[in-house]
């Protein structure tokens, strides 16, 4: 249920609504919490992006992927600022054409803006702690949290847990993917490659 006060609780993220004048504006901070009640069209409309998944992971949605930079409302005008996990994805013109269907459905007389932009750039360490576990359900082990002193990386088998894993190839179904192989279980597994700032 929604807490009192303007404030969203979704996956990673607490949205704050500030209403200015009869307008809201809906800023993205981190947060541990769940998603709640849908009173406002500002949490209707992120409700409805919470349902747009990832083209390439058809598990997760982009909210839980990280990629929601900014969401503002005004009277019926929506605007959308994503941040797009890889550059060059393929996916991008499908996930905003996902979102422009996805508030239409809401209402035909809502205008919306959505675009891509790569300031702060996304990383892997936005994916929210929900992402991470419906990666490994999926059987994609979610990218580590840790990197070793020379941007090494290792992830552990989603099927298995072990930390026993070698890298197949680097590059895997799609850009955003590798391709590793678990020496306890003996089966191969995608991980979702790391991406950071400090790389």
């Amino acid at each position: 249920m929604i807490s009192p006060g303007p404030f969203l609780l979704l996956g990673k993220y607490t949205i704050l609504i500030r209403p200015q004048a009869g307008k809201g504006r809906i800023t993205v901070k981190e947060s541990e919490q769940e998603i709640v009640n849908v009173d406002t069209l500002e949490q209707r409309v992120l409700k409805a992006l919470y349902f747009v998944k990832d083209p390439e992971i058809n598990t997760l949605s982009i909210i839980e992927l990280g990629m929601l930079e900014q969401l503002e409302v005004r009277d019926n005008k929506v605007k959308i600022r994503l941040l797009p996990t890889f550059m060059g994805c393929p996916a991008l013109d499908i996930i905003k054409n996902n979102i422009e269907k996805a508030i239409a459905e809401l209402s035909d007389q809502i205008e919306v803006d959505v675009q891509f932009i790569y300031h702060p750039p996304w990383t892997s360490a936005r994916v929210s702690e929900a992402g991470r576990q419906k990666l490994k359900e999926f059987g994609i082990a979610p990218p580590p949290k840790v990197f070793g002193a020379d941007g090494s990386w290792s992830v552990n088998c989603p099927y298995c847990d072990s930390e026993y894993t070698s890298m197949d190839n680097l590059f895997g179904p799609t850009a955003c993917r590798s391709i590793l192989y678990c020496k306890s279980c003996k089966n191969p597994f995608e991980a979702m490659k790391p991406v950071s700032t400090l790389m």
